[in-house]
């Protein structure tokens, strides 16, 4: 199998090296070098239906890069979309859902399908929308997301509940669901106006037993700060 290694801390490299034959795919422009033994094609992984259905889930190229040991065994580096840490997660027994712009590369034998998830959680969970990309099958999966990256263990009986714009994969056998960050009398109108006033909006309560991959960052405060940084064209 492949082997996929993360490399540095801030703004980190996924090191994969290859056996002769072996194969792996990325998100398209992830491939920052790659040894001669290596050959890198772009493709719509899984066929036309899917990369659209991937496009619209979670907001992928339509087109991924694929990259295969044709000629030898071989090394590259890959660079992913977000600025942060990267988590490798072994896909088998256990499938995964992903958040938006989270994919960095798999193994050839993970499969990204699109899912539907409730209208709710897709309508405030930010987690990709109606349809949303789930990794099964066998092999490696990397992720990223803004900043530094912690891994929760939810256990039964302890549900976690997690501010939706720090999460990143989590395992597909969790319950979920969209709620306000603050409790209170009023129902939920009143317990959403108290959320706002407090800093805090809506989140998502994991319940069952599985891990939870989250970031440091907050992904809409980040792209507001680099957004307000960006150079005026007037």
């Amino acid at each position: 199998m492949a082997q996929f290694t993360v490399t540095g801390e801030i703004d980190p490299f996924l090191h994969v090296s290859l056996l002769r034959g072996e194969k792996i795919y990325c998100e398209s422009n992830a491939m920052v070098m790659m040894e001669s033994a290596l050959e890198l094609k772009g493709k719509m992984t899984g066929g036309l239906g899917s990369a659209l259905m991937r496009r619209f889930a979670n907001g992928e190229s339509f087109f991924q890069q694929h990259i295969e040991a044709v000629r030898g065994d071989g090394d590259c580096l890959l660079s992913p979309t977000l600025p942060g840490a990267i988590q490798v997660l072994e896909i088998g027994a256990t499938s995964y859902s992903i958040t938006d712009g989270a994919f960095v590369a798999a193994e050839s034998g993970v499969t990204l399908n699109v899912r539907t998830q409730s209208l709710g959680t897709a309508m405030f969970g930010q987690t990709g929308g109606f349809f949303i990309c789930e990794a099964s099958g066998v092999g490696k999966l990397a992720v990223s997301g803004f900043g530094s990256s912690f891994v929760l263990d939810v256990e039964p009986g302890k549900d976690i509940i997690i501010d939706n714009a720090h999460v990143v994969a989590w395992d597909s056998a969790l319950h979920h669901e969209i709620s306000v960050a603050t409790q209170q009398s009023g129902g939920f109108l009143g317990s959403l106006v108290n959320s706002v006033t407090s800093g805090e909006g809506m989140v998502l309560k994991f319940s069952g037993k599985g891990k939870v991959i989250i970031c440091s960052r907050n992904r809409e405060n980040f792209i507001s700060w680099l957004l307000k940084g960006m150079p005026s064209n007037t």
